[in-house]
């Protein structure tokens, strides 16, 4: 179910809805046709599954369109998407060709149909070859963390990043030297969605239960991909550390994203790392349960997210919204969201984590004010209307090229 702008009000108040107003007056009526791998799973498809029906209410032609790939591309990807968090990934010459035929063929079918295509990440990034018979502005929308990406793939994508009109980052941290402009965007998540409004309780209880969680005992909770990125197995040593001071259950949820054929296997050797601790709950929760995710959030003590790499971390603003304390990598866009000791606890090892997992469960009353703080943070800088604005912004700047527009 769609929502309005008009209910964004009680939560961001009058002047940022008619400041949206302002902007989209001068972009009314232009097309934006948003493009990337998958309609399900991963921040990505979450946001524009919120984003284009606001833009459309603005007066704005936005679209969304997927590309196509098989197996084999999706597989390239991932070892992409891994080799630019940094990661060290075999990747040949086949793969390579893999990616360009299967960008080739999207290039011969995708309709494009916008005054500005938008591109996201890396999969559909050779449209731009397109560039030469579809004249509109072109934006490339990289939501990895590249502060220290792999060179060999970087360089790879380099002559197509540089043919954009210009690319836009999550962090300060991931901006490159590149011959384009570049803006700096948060992701964002959006408060009225199922997985973030409020629950009743029995609502919440009911979820526990069907998973059979003990109501009585605090809960640490990570939801994430499974993904070896984002680190389940860290989070179960992490916990078990843990339980030798403090009587708790650890819950592992999470969905499989359509494009990462890698996340079979991390579930299943996260499952086998826990099946001998009763405590330890890995949930393989389908794409669109969002409503049981936000219960899972709302019913914990301590929400984890012990990202190796992290691109921005949707799930630690879902959880600081929620007022929930987090105990998070100090890795990539997280340290945007999570200012140490003020809005969440920092970590940097296993231990690390298990410290202030601890720390935060013997100490509640510091726990709720790390919550409070952080749902106030979000509510200032990760919620879906500010990323509107920024991106009506972006929008106006490409044909206003003269003019300075401020973020």
């Amino acid at each position: 179910m769609n929502t309005h702008l008009k209910e964004y009000e009680p939560i961001v108040g009058t002047q940022i809805l008619e400041e949206l107003y302002l902007l989209a007056e001068k972009a009314k009526g232009w097309s934006v046709q948003n493009i990337n791998s998958t309609s399900v799973g991963g921040g990505v498809a979450e946001i524009l599954n919120r984003m284009i029906p606001l833009l459309q209410e603005l007066g704005v032609k936005a679209r969304w369109d997927v590309i196509k790939g098989g197996e084999k591309f999706y597989k390239v990807t991932k070892k992409f998407h891994n080799a630019l968090h940094g990661k060290a990934e075999d990747i040949s010459p086949d793969d390579f060709t893999a990616f360009l035929e299967t960008g080739e063929m999207n290039c011969k079918t995708m309709e494009l149909a916008g005054d500005i295509i938008f591109v996201h990440d890396p999969q559909p990034i050779t449209l731009i070859n397109r560039k030469d018979d579809h004249k509109g502005k072109w934006i490339w929308r990289c939501h990895i963390d590249v502060s220290n990406p792999d060179q060999r793939v970087w360089s790879f994508l380099r002559p197509f990043i540089d043919r954009y009109d210009s690319a836009v980052f999550s962090a300060p941290s991931f901006g490159q030297e590149l011959p384009i402009r570049q803006f700096l965007i948060a992701p964002s998540i959006d408060p009225l969605s199922d997985k973030n409004k409020d629950l009743p309780q029995e609502t919440i209880d009911l979820v526990l239960q069907k998973y059979h969680l003990d109501l009585a005992k605090p809960m640490v909770t990570q939801i994430s991909r499974f993904d070896y990125l984002k680190d389940p197995l860290g989070v179960i040593d992490a916990f078990e550390i843990v339980q030798q001071h403090v009587d708790c259950q650890l819950v592992l949820a999470g969905g499989e994203a359509t494009d990462d054929p890698e996340s079979t296997e991390v579930l299943t050797k996260t499952r086998e790392r826990a099946q001998a601790n009763p405590d330890i709950h890995v949930l393989a929760i389908p794409s669109g349960s969002d409503i049981e995710i936000n219960a899972l959030q709302r019913a914990s003590s301590v929400v984890v997210q012990k990202s190796i790499k992290e691109g921005f971390g949707l799930t630690v603003a879902e959880a600081l919204w929620k007022a929930k304390p987090v105990v998070a990598s100090a890795v990539g866009g997280i340290t945007l969201q999570v200012t140490h000791k003020y809005s969440g606890l920092l970590s940097h090892s296993v231990e690390g984590a298990a410290y202030a997992i601890k720390q935060l469960l013997q100490n509640p009353d510091y726990a709720k004010r790390l919550g409070e703080n952080g749902r106030e943070h979000v509510r200032q800088n990760f919620l879906l209307t500010r990323h509107l604005r920024d991106y009506l912004l972006v929008f106006l700047s490409l044909f206003h090229e003269g003019d300075i527009i401020h973020l």
